[in-house]
């Protein structure tokens, strides 16, 4: 099979394609021969070694996940000996982040627990937009902000994977959204939802008198400060991505506001749950949630994809067609 891999941390060029055994399935474990995958902020610091950190999970010296890439969707083509909740010609999607990546191939052997069936209104082009980015607004907003009907929320970066998730969970919560993008993105941000639009380009965030419930800085660049004056009482600010000095801010200083006072700051690292999946799945079948598409790459123009990423302001997913 042909498969992206990652030798080595740096830039995009360090990704080859190669040929690869194509894997074989055992015990629990099923072989998905996927059709789509897509990038996500995890799969930068997997390529890039950064934040630092990061290393203790990700390898300290060169990556320990060869195969980079989280989200698939594809069809199961054949099973182990043990599986039971799955057969051959299921269509299927999944997030492969907790479980060894591997998605940035034409095959991938994976336990079964890992994956549920895909939405039936998606393609599998789709679907692959969906596993990491939904999953991550849903927690973020769900678990972490605790959301409520009728709740005032802002979605600071609403026009990324992420944000163009945030608004459509929100909103599918009962909660008034207001959507924090660029000049570019305000059409976006409407045909998903959101009651109200703050332009970054032409207004401060400061200088707009509403405060909120809930804020998702799915990618944000304000000070705590910032979002202390626009929390309600008992608000709470969850960080998901942005400037590294928002994250210091909010794990230092938020830290102890959360602690002295009525408002809470909370940092946030998504982890793979298929429950949640199955939760998204439903609402995306609904037609309450869908997917935003900004380009697709094929599986040999992974390394253009990276770099397109990397330039950032994106709209929506970047997927690789496999």
């Amino acid at each position: 099979m042909k498969a992206i891999i990652s030798e080595k941390y740096g830039l995009p060029d360090t990704l080859k394609l190669r040929e690869l055994a194509t894997p074989i399935p055992v015990g629990n474990q099923v072989r998905v021969k996927i059709h789509a995958s897509s990038i996500n902020f995890g799969n930068l610091v997997l390529l890039s070694g950064k934040p630092l950190p990061a290393r203790l999970a990700f390898g300290l010296i060169k990556p320990k996940y060869p195969i980079p890439g989280g989200d698939i969707a594809g069809v199961v083509e054949s099973v182990g000996e043990k599986v039971n909740q799955l057969k051959v010609g299921d269509e299927v999607y999944g997030d492969l982040s907790g479980s060894g990546w591997g998605a940035f191939a034409e095959y991938v052997v994976v336990d079964e627990k890992e994956l549920v069936l895909k939405p039936r209104n998606l393609s599998f082009t789709e679907s692959a937009a969906v596993p990491m980015a939904a999953s991550t607004a849903l927690q973020a907003i769900r678990d972490k902000g605790m959301i409520r009907s009728g709740q005032e929320v802002l979605i600071h970066g609403a026009s990324g994977g992420v944000g163009t998730f945030a608004i459509q969970i929100a909103k599918a919560f009962g909660a008034n959204v207001t959507a924090l993008v660029s000049t570019r993105n305000i059409d976006i941000a409407k045909s998903l939802g959101a009651d109200y639009i703050i332009d970054y380009k032409t207004e401060e965030l400061h200088n707009d008198n509403r405060t909120f419930d809930l804020i998702i800085g799915a990618n944000g660049s304000q000070s705590i400060s910032t979002y202390k004056r626009k929390l309600k009482d008992n608000g709470i600010f969850v960080h998901i991505g942005g400037k590294s000095s928002q994250l210091f801010q909010t794990t230092t200083l938020g830290s102890w506001l959360s602690i002295f006072g009525k408002k809470k700051y909370r940092t946030f690292s998504q982890g793979p749950n298929p429950k949640d999946l199955l939760f998204i799945k439903d609402l995306i079948e609904e037609g309450k949630i869908k997917p935003i598409i900004d380009r697709s790459f094929s599986l040999s123009e992974v390394p253009e994809a990276f770099q397109y990423a990397l330039d950032g302001h994106l709209q929506g997913k970047i997927i690789i067609t496999i």
